[in-house]
């Protein structure tokens, strides 16, 4: 038979196609001692083979993500503005359940969002609430997700709303005496409107209890409202709510609703001893006048917590800003300029 020479090749062996393997030499070892797949990953994950492309590519993830978190002053800033931001994010909502409340509450079905003075008590707790609520929220969100595009929003409603506080300021400062006298006449427009509104009613009497006081000017006011004018034809006629009393209570646990009945048909002498006969505007004005100091720091305050929120969510802007273009300028794991690799073409 015909014998194949030694160093001669096998015309079979030539016939295989490309990228496979070539035959073993004559003194190679069996092919079961040959280091299988299994074999090389416990190599690798013993010794950390750094020539493997997958362990390789492992590491480099891990020191980029070590590399590209933010820095510990940052993440201070950050968690400060989301929890200052969710601390007036709960005041903000309970503001917003409570002026929801009161509407559903005090809401008839004949009634209407018109009301005696130009804005509602409750809708404008409403309106505030969720206003505050909204803007703080995303201040929250966007501190703790790290989220661009609601920081950027919060910065802008936070200078907005520093703005309009400052133009507010410079109009009150501008405008006082016209504001005074705005004043003096929605104490006289609540007066004619006492019992039309319930929020009304509330926040008259608690200025009257808080004060010390009975009407706009003087207590003769009361004639202008239609239930206590002395012509009217109902039981409470030149009579007086009970908050214009000295003392409602009348050494009870209730309140006497009825101290102020006939009040305004008796001498100022007479009446003194039951109400007061001093109006509010007069009261408040000199509350104003003594309380302005304690106004104008309670506002320097809140404009003060606003700018340092403001300056944390742009320096947390900028911090993040700086993360990115660190993202899109590190190394490829393999060498290159992107991380991201070619896909496979079919």
């Amino acid at each position: 038979m015909w014998r194949m020479e030694e160093g001669e090749r096998s015309p079979l062996l030539s016939q295989g196609t490309a990228g496979q393997a070539q035959p073993l030499a004559r003194n190679s070892p069996p092919a079961s001692n040959i280091p299988g797949p299994a074999l090389r990953e416990d190599q690798v994950g013993g010794w950390g083979c750094r020539c493997c492309p997958g362990a390789k590519h492992q590491a480099w993830r891990e020191d980029q993500a070590s590399s590209l978190s933010l820095p510990t002053g940052s993440s201070c800033v950050k968690y400060l503005t989301f929890l200052s931001n969710f601390l007036f994010s709960l005041l903000a909502l309970w503001a917003l359940a409570a002026g929801l409340w009161g509407l559903t509450v005090k809401r008839s079905p004949e009634g209407g969002w018109g009301g005696a003075l130009p804005t509602d008590p409750m809708l404008g707790l409403l309106l505030g609430g969720l206003l505050v609520s909204v803007v703080t929220l995303s201040g929250c969100l966007g501190a703790l997700c790290e989220n661009s595009c609601l920081l950027r929003f919060y910065c802008g409603a936070v200078l907005t709303c520093l703005a309009l506080e400052a133009l507010a300021g410079a109009l009150v400062v501008a405008l006082w005496g016209p504001l005074q006298d705005g004043l003096k006449y929605t104490l006289h427009v609540a007066i004619i409107h006492y019992r039309d509104d319930p929020d009304l009613c509330f926040l008259l009497d608690q200025v009257q209890l808080g004060l010390q006081c009975c009407g706009a000017v003087s207590y003769q006011d009361w004639q202008q409202n239609l239930y206590f004018n002395c012509s009217s034809p109902g039981v409470q006629a030149c009579s007086l709510p009970a908050s214009c009393c000295i003392n409602p209570r009348e050494e009870g646990a209730l309140v006497n609703t009825q101290c102020g009945f006939g009040v305004l048909h008796l001498d100022p002498d007479a009446a003194g001893q039951v109400v007061y006969l001093q109006g509010c505007w007069p009261v408040l004005q000199q509350w104003l006048r003594g309380n302005m100091r304690a106004i104008g720091s309670c506002a320097i305050t809140v404009a003060v917590i606003q700018g340092t929120e403001l300056l944390w969510a742009a320096c947390l802007l900028r911090a993040l800003a700086v993360q990115k273009a660190a993202k899109d300028t590190e190394p490829s794991p393999l060498g290159g300029a992107s991380t991201t690799l070619p896909t496979e073409q079919s």
